[in-house]
């Protein structure tokens, strides 16, 4: 959704800066229970089914089948602004959004991805998926009719509280891609998540054993393993990885603003400070301020790069190689960026609450230890070594599902 498109509609300005204030609400609520919520470190249940409530699944889906029609650059501030809240809750909006909006761009039939996205949108189903590359565990083999799927994924998001997972499966010598709703007689979501962070994000293993897979469920056609995709279809990594980015900002964002209230509230001033409340100390004003101008920084490198990726995508089957990696290398920036001032700033706040901050109670390190965990997703010197060749050699990275 273009501005121009907000000012012919007004309904559709209305209907966003809904969407919004319901983002900002749903985040202040789990900011207040962020702590608890935390140390329990249980499936969101209660808070998927509150983002279904509120139509923040459906944002991205366009207005014609009931849904917020909103485009990437705004859909990518939905998931910062949760997760300043609770950052697992903007993690699974962000992989919502890539894996239930993939089918569009991706499916060879245009029509069946448009009743796929009716459903979706319908039923208010939430998308998880199983296609980590690096874990590539899952085969299919012919059973009469249909197929049977079977084996294991040692992380998938989301695993619980799915209703469609996205998935592939090797066939023989060829790759079966395919959509399956995740109440089907063999899935099996293993309670074996426990990270240090994201402790929300239901991110522990699944299995697959004689679970059925029909023709209908398939999106593309068998295609031969070192077969290169559809150019258009390999969109959902740079989205993906501004999901990283923004999950990421919005983290510190949510650090930052915890340890402001904590400093007016609680931090007491040096004794040497010369000052009589710590908000006025110098030093907590300097570290603020570079927190803040660290993080705008940061925020508006995503933006310009999810308004570059939304602009290559809407090429559509037109789309080059090339106008893809260039759209990719801003995306790969921005997390890089992303990584260092997110680490740095949700490491670095207790330099302005103190040491009574670190009480076990308030669990203020849940910030650092949800960011450097999914940081370690993939490494990012091989983003920063990526934006480095395009800037010297001219190179554009070779599409996968992490480049």
């Amino acid at each position: 959704m273009t501005a121009l498109h907000l000012l012919k509609d007004p309904n559709l300005h209305d209907d966003r800066a809904k969407l919004f204030a319901k983002a900002e609400a749903i985040s202040a609520d789990l900011a207040r229970r962020g702590a608890a919520l935390d140390a329990e470190g249980k499936p969101p249940k209660a808070e998927i089914e509150q983002l279904k409530k509120e139509g923040l699944l459906s944002a991205l889906h366009p207005v014609e089948i009931g849904g917020g029609g909103l485009d990437w650059v705004d859909g990518l501030r939905l998931v910062r602004i949760l997760a300043r809240g609770e950052s697992s809750i903007g993690q699974l909006l962000g992989y919502h959004f890539v894996n239930s909006q993939y089918i569009y761009w991706a499916a060879e039939d245009p029509d069946k991805a448009w009743d796929l996205g009716v459903e979706t949108v319908a039923k208010t189903l939430y998308w998880g998926a199983a296609v980590n590359p690096r874990d590539p565990g899952l085969t299919l083999r012919k059973e009469g009719e249909h197929y049977l799927l079977n084996g294991r994924k040692t992380f998938s998001t989301g695993a619980r509280v799915s209703d469609r997972i996205n998935a592939n499966a090797a066939f023989g010598d060829q790759v079966a891609n395919f959509v399956l709703p995740t109440d089907r007689p063999g899935y099996i979501a293993n309670d074996d998540w426990d990270n240090i962070g994201q402790r929300l994000s239901d991110s522990g293993s699944v299995e697959f054993r004689d679970s059925p897979v029909y023709e209908s469920d398939f999106i593309l056609p068998f295609a031969d393993k070192d077969a290169p995709p559809a150019v258009q279809a390999t969109f959902n990594t740079p989205l993906i990885q501004l999901v990283f980015v923004n999950f990421y900002l919005g983290t510190a964002e949510g650090a930052l603003d915890a340890a402001i209230d904590y400093v007016r509230t609680t931090t007491r001033p040096w004794l040497t400070s010369g000052v009589e409340k710590a908000s006025e100390d110098p030093y907590i004003l300097e570290r603020i301020g570079e927190f803040r101008a660290a993080l705008k920084a940061s925020v508006a490198l995503a933006d310009a790069a999810a308004t570059a990726v939304q602009s290559a995508l809407a090429r559509g089957r037109g789309v080059t190689d090339r106008e893809r990696g260039e759209a990719a290398i801003e995306a790969y920036a921005a997390k890089v960026n992303a990584t260092h001032v997110a680490l740095d700033v949700t490491a670095r706040i207790f330099e302005l609450t103190g040491a009574r901050s670190t009480a076990s109670h308030y669990r203020f390190d849940r910030y650092w230890r949800n960011v450097r965990t999914h940081t370690l997703h993939d490494p990012v010197f091989y983003k920063a070594r990526e934006v480095g060749d395009f800037t010297l050699n001219g190179r554009v990275p070779e599409p996968s599902l992490y480049s």
